[in-house]
């Protein structure tokens, strides 16, 4: 054929050689590579940009005879069955024998896997055709990360069996991941719920095969069973009450008096509330709230990021907010009852992040706009209470706080 004219005749020359493949399996992956492109390069809404994708598809090529069309218009029919038109489209006489077992596949084993902090969730499911003639048995492996609230990375491959117990190793041989069973609803509620975050994303995480393995993903998540009654709703961030308990509990703790917060009076005092006040608030903004998880990952996103685009620091409030944070991580740890390594590690992190910390708050680089604006209304020594003195100070620099030159 000649230059393709449309991105369907684009696609349907890329498949041009779906129909000369052995199986089932091999033709899937095919049509899920090519959606993968659609996925990819959408702005926003990228699996109704894949859906949409597929029902023109499939009326554009409505006409077309060829082995090679019919066979990726079922293909794309399994991959995506939501799509306008999936359900009327039937194979050619040309299809290949193998094409009657797209998508008929049953689930053999779900399990679950992730690290100890909470940071990530894994989950490995693996599947079979009904008929062997589909194809070989494969594993589906999808990671979840929950510091960014997305389905992060999805691996389709096999053998299955092989890739379980690469797996199993791999925890066993370490303490600071798990390894489990899993409930396939709850793979199913997870990663669908992860995926749409990952789907609105206007740019998607830049290494794995997320895009490549998206439809084959969503076509398997489609057979597990739903969860039973309603899904648990994410983790609400704590109420004033909560977080009030919380605070006098931690500072009860051995981990407050390790770091000499017990002690603390006078007008060190407020800063020790304030920066308390800062780790619940960064916990707060995570999707699942959780102001427990903490671990060398999420301390980095507090200490070297979070803090300077959202607080104002005084001089106290920098020289005391690393410890605050260590105690706060240890105790955390400890009430969550991690290994002792996790621990180890979070608060040799933590130590080994105040320098840049520090480097940070002396710049102020990585504050934003309004943090920026507050901290010189405070060194330009402006009551922020004082409504006349506040107005006369915003007025004195209102070419800074806006990109009118004016």
């Amino acid at each position: 054929m000649g230059t393709p004219q449309t991105p369907y005749d684009a696609v349907l020359h890329a498949a041009r050689d779906v129909a000369k493949l052995d199986n089932a399996l091999d033709a899937e992956m095919l049509g899920a590579a090519l959606l993968g492109s659609v996925y990819s390069v959408a702005e926003t809404e990228r699996d109704a940009a894949v859906r949409d994708f597929v029902a023109g598809f499939l009326a554009a090529t409505s006409r077309r005879r060829s082995a090679a069309a019919t066979t990726i218009r079922s293909v794309f029919a399994a991959l995506v069955p939501d799509a306008e038109g999936a359900g009327r489209v039937r194979p050619g006489a040309a299809t290949p024998a193998w094409a009657a077992q797209l998508g008929r596949v049953h689930l053999t084993g779900c399990w679950s896997y992730g690290d100890v902090y909470g940071d990530q969730t894994s989950y490995l499911a693996t599947f079979a055709y009904d008929d062997p003639a589909g194809g070989s048995a494969h594993a589906v492996v999808t990671l979840l990360d929950h510091n960014i609230g997305i389905t992060k990375d999805v691996f389709v491959g096999g053998p299955p069996d092989r890739i379980l117990d690469q797996v199993r190793q791999m925890c066993s041989g370490d303490e600071l991941t798990w390894f489990r069973d899993e409930e396939p609803a709850r793979m199913r509620t997870e990663v669908t719920r992860h995926l749409a975050i990952t789907d609105g994303l206007t740019e998607l995480p830049g290494e794995g095969s997320l895009a490549t393995d998206r439809a084959l993903l969503g076509a398997r998540l489609a057979l597990l069973p739903r969860a039973a009654g309603v899904a648990p709703a994410p983790a609400e961030p704590l109420s004033a009450a909560e977080r009030t308990d919380l605070v006098r509990r931690f500072l009860a703790s051995p981990e407050a008096a390790r770091f000499g917060l017990d002690a603390i009076d006078g007008a060190e005092l407020a800063s020790l509330h304030f920066c308390l006040s800062l780790l619940l608030d960064h916990a707060a903004s995570f999707p699942d709230a959780d102001p427990m998880r903490w671990s060398p990952t999420v301390a980095g996103l507090f200490l070297l990021d979070w803090v300077h685009r959202r607080a104002v620091l005084d001089m106290d409030d920098a020289a005391l907010l690393p410890r605050v944070l260590r105690a706060w991580a240890g105790y955390a740890a400890r009430k969550r009852g991690l290994p002792e390594q996790a621990a180890t590690q979070t608060d040799t992190a933590i130590e080994e992040m105040v320098p840049e910390f520090a480097r940070l708050y002396s710049t102020g680089e990585r504050r934003s706009p309004a943090t920026a604006a507050v901290a010189q209304l405070m060194a330009d020594g402006v009551d922020p209470d004082d409504p006349a003195a506040l107005n006369a100070w915003i007025e004195a620099n209102r070419h800074r706080l806006t990109d009118d030159p004016a």
